[in-house]
């Protein structure tokens, strides 16, 4: 048709009609009831204009109130430093280098005002007219204890550097625990500036301003010890700068003391009432509530008072006294930090007749046991193989038995002396009586002997971490005991996040001994409410504190050249509960740490020697189940959980490792504890539970479709036919589970979601809950200094 002449039809595109496509949901009515399944439509209400006007004016409104709040919070914090004989700013001066030191830049100090350097308790107070403030300086030597100690109470904080030495690994190191532990204003100062030439002496400031600017944000101004004038201008920027807050810190109240006493109890000479003299700061102090000691635990008070007059020379009168607050036994909170044992409040389930039977022809156990001791008595004294068996050092604190999810078999473990590569248990150490006094750092006498088997705990601990990092959880089946006795206590998940875990099962008789918070987030509001709203002494007041029940080495093991610090407790503080922190490694320390192994934890004002567990830093499932690691990695944010006091955060935490030798540390100022880990407070969840997790693995041996024969798992048919409702995976992705039991060997056919490779590996994962240990311990720096006492009040 083309040909003779007429012309093919063509369709336009342009021509083509398009409709706009249906984009409403559920637009019918039968959709629109559907959705609303019976629930009453509410008509949206239309905001007019002046709704809209008067919803603004409120947000300006509020906003005014909260930033005229913040500027009187402003102005009552930097009041309270106003005056000749205001509140002193606290000033820690902390060397940073080998070759400098803290009290010639104090002395450049007073003398840029030509006043006498005089120094009692452990700190210097300047008053300087010219500004119309008081200075408090706290010189502090290279001890990492007294820094930290002193920046938990500074407004301020000096670093001093020096013109001839880089800040070595003693600096760097209280840099790091000082950023982690908070961080008030930073003032920067030289030495030995003035032995260089004057045209090097800019790039040397210029360098050391970079160092800080990088270690603390912010721009801050380098000062030269030696120059009078920069130290005045020093003097001047410390008395004109707000001190920056330490939230955790003002949280608490606290004070440093300037004058002590003791007064002996009548009946008790070793016990007594201590007075501590010092300025209020933080937040208001309330008498009925407890205060903390350093070293020696939590007390009550009896009295607060105040003096009322000061005079020009600075000096208190003591004639002139005002009761502030005298404690109400009704409203005084109590001493008790644990709950009551009660051991008959667990069910009792009644032996039956083959258990009584079995009893009756069990031989009785002969034990060597002091004279006198009765029979009950005896059977209570553990024998040196239950004390040192694996279950004790690693699997401490386990559920009896644990139910099995949904359709899963219960495991429960019997025997502790197997295979031991589930909790890669350590050897039994022995220990002697050395005299520490004799070996100011634990390695100078060490004899060859001594050396090596140090070195090998050292190997043996470095291949059990690179095992656990190369082939995470898994162990060998033991061939000596049937699999099913051996890991009795363990359970199958078919879900880790979903699957149910009562978090109120088989719990230890310890968390009997605990608090809990039926809403934490709810108590933790209601008091931090409570302290505006409370009753109390406000900050900044002069006040001496009467301690009740206080030991008289307190008073008399006080060292005069160093500070006296109390602080107050928040309510429900003094209460011990199950406390996870989240710490992270430090660069700075790469061998392997190992859960439950003891460490020196410092949380806020608190310090304690506690043996944690590390889990998982993960948000959890449903059932708040979290996988339990067996050594803190490097890298990664961990979850470390310990027993110890109620703590509202934020609060910080700093992890050090613990030397010890018999009942004495060996923390040195020479040879500090190296930092592990750093963190923060994360909650307090008693039924956050805690999964150890074991992989039983086992090899192809034939392969066909989706079909295998495994070997190595188990061996013998009782165990595979006892594990056969757990399901299977593999390290390729496959899933699958056993079908049945072949031969007498162990071997068992099993079927997967799809082919396995001949070179795959089977697991089959297993978990137990597992808790802290009950061994939290003050720590106390010196040890001369005996804690504390009869109910618990020395954590």
């Amino acid at each position: 048709m083309a040909g003779n002449g007429q012309q093919s039809f063509s369709h336009r595109s342009s021509l083509k009609q398009s409709n706009k496509p249906f984009k409403s949901k559920h637009a019918s009515k039968g959709a629109l009831k559907a959705l609303s399944k019976g629930k009453t439509e509410h008509s949206k209400s239309v905001k007019s204009r002046n709704s809209v006007a008067s919803h603004k004016a409120d947000r300006r409104n509020t906003a005014k109130i909260e930033q005229r709040k913040k500027q009187l919070d402003v102005l009552s914090n930097s009041r309270m430093f106003q005056g000749l004989y205001a509140t002193p700013k606290i000033i820690a001066v902390i060397p940073l280098c080998a070759d400098v030191d803290a009290h010639t830049a104090v002395h450049g100090m007073f003398a840029s005002i030509d006043q006498p350097y005089i120094e009692t308790n452990g700190s210097a107070l300047l008053t300087v007219e010219r500004f119309k403030q008081r200075v408090q300086f706290i010189p502090v030597d290279r001890h990492l204890l007294r820094i930290l100690d002193a920046l938990k109470v500074a407004d301020m904080v000096i670093f001093i550097l020096s013109a001839n030495e880089e800040v070595d690994k003693f600096g760097e190191l209280c840099m790091t625990a000082i950023r982690s532990q908070g961080v008030p204003t930073v003032i920067n100062m030289v030495q030995h500036l003035e032995t260089h030439p004057t045209k090097k002496q800019s790039d040397i400031r210029k360098s050391l301003e970079y160092y800080m600017n990088h270690q603390f944000s912010g721009e801050q101004r380098l000062f030269d010890v030696h120059d009078s004038g920069e130290c005045l201008s020093a003097l001047r920027y410390i008395t004109t700068q707000r001190p920056k807050q330490v939230v955790w810190r003002e949280r608490h109240p606290y004070l440093v003391a300037d004058q002590l006493s003791f007064q002996s109890n009548t009946l008790d000479e070793t016990h007594g009432t201590l007075c501590v003299t010092g300025y209020l700061r933080g937040n208001k102090l309330d008498v009925n509530r407890l205060v903390h000691i350093p070293n020696y635990g939590d007390f009550q008070m009896s009295i607060i008072t105040s003096r009322a007059k000061i005079h020009k020379s600075g000096d208190m009168d003591d004639d002139d006294v005002k009761i502030l607050q005298t404690a109400d036994p009704n409203f005084q909170e109590g001493l008790v930090a644990e709950n009551d044992i009660d051991p008959m409040e667990g069910e009792q389930t009644w032996p039956t007749a083959e258990e009584l039977a079995e009893a009756d022809e069990r031989p009785a156990v002969k034990r060597r046991v002091p004279k006198g001791t009765s029979a009950y008595q005896a059977a209570w004294i553990l024998d040196d193989d239950d004390v040192n068996s694996e279950e004790e050092q690693d699997d401490c604190h386990m559920s009896d038995s644990a139910a099995m999810d949904e359709d899963m078999p219960t495991f429960e473990h019997h025997d502790s002396d197997t295979d031991g590569s589930d909790s890669n248990s350590e050897k039994s150490e022995e220990y002697e009586d050395v005299d520490v006094e004799d070996r100011e750092i634990a390695h100078d006498d060490l004899d060859e002997d001594e050396e090596q088997e140090q070195l090998a705990i050292y190997l043996q601990k470095q291949q059990e971490s690179r095992n656990d990092s190369e082939f995470p959880d898994e162990i060998d089946t033991p061939q000596h005991i049937t699999a099913r006795e051996r890991f009795q206590r363990y359970r199958g998940l078919k879900s880790f996040r979903s699957s149910v875990w009562d978090p109120y099962e088989n719990l230890p008789m310890d968390y009997s001994r605990i608090f809990q918070f039926q809403n934490f987030k709810r108590s933790r509001k209601r008091v931090m409410d409570s302290l505006e709203e409370g009753p109390g002494v406000a900050p900044g007041t002069l006040v001496t504190i009467h301690i009740s029940n206080v030991p008289r080495a307190a008073y008399d093991g006080h060292d005069s050249s160093q500070l006296f610090t109390v602080f107050g407790l928040l309510p429900y503080e003094h209460k011990v509960s199950t406390v996870s922190f989240v710490v992270q490694r430090t660069s700075s320390y790469s061998d392997p740490v190992k859960s439950k192994e003891p460490v020196v934890l410092m949380s806020g004002f608190r310090r304690y020697v506690v043996q944690p567990i590390y889990s998982t830093f993960t948000r959890g499932g449903p059932n708040n189940v979290h996988k339990f690691e067996r050594y803190l990695q490097p890298g990664v944010p961990s979850v470390a959980t310990v027993y110890a006091p109620i703590q509202f955060g934020p609060a910080p935490v700093l992890v050090f490792k613990h030397d010890k030798n018999g009942d004495q540390c060996l923390w040195t100022p020479k040879a500090p504890n190296p930092l592990i880990a750093t963190g923060s407070l994360m909650d307090l969840d008693p039924l956050r539970i805690i999964a150890k997790r074991i992989v039983l693995t086992g090899h192809p041996y034939k392969v066909h479709k989706r079909g295998a024969v495994l070997r190595f798992m188990f061996f013998n048919p009782e165990d595979v036919l006892y594990f056969k409702p757990i399901q299977l995976t593999t390290k390729l992705g496959r899933t699958g589970h056993i079908k049945e039991s072949l031969g007498t060997h162990g071997y068992m056919k099993c079927i997967f979601d799809a082919g396995i490779k001949q070179h795959d590996t089977v697991c089959m994962n297993l978990y137990k809950r597992v808790f802290p240990k009950w061994t939290t311990l003050p720590f106390v720096e010196s040890p001369h200094i005996v804690s504390i006492s009869e109910n618990g009040t020395g954590v």
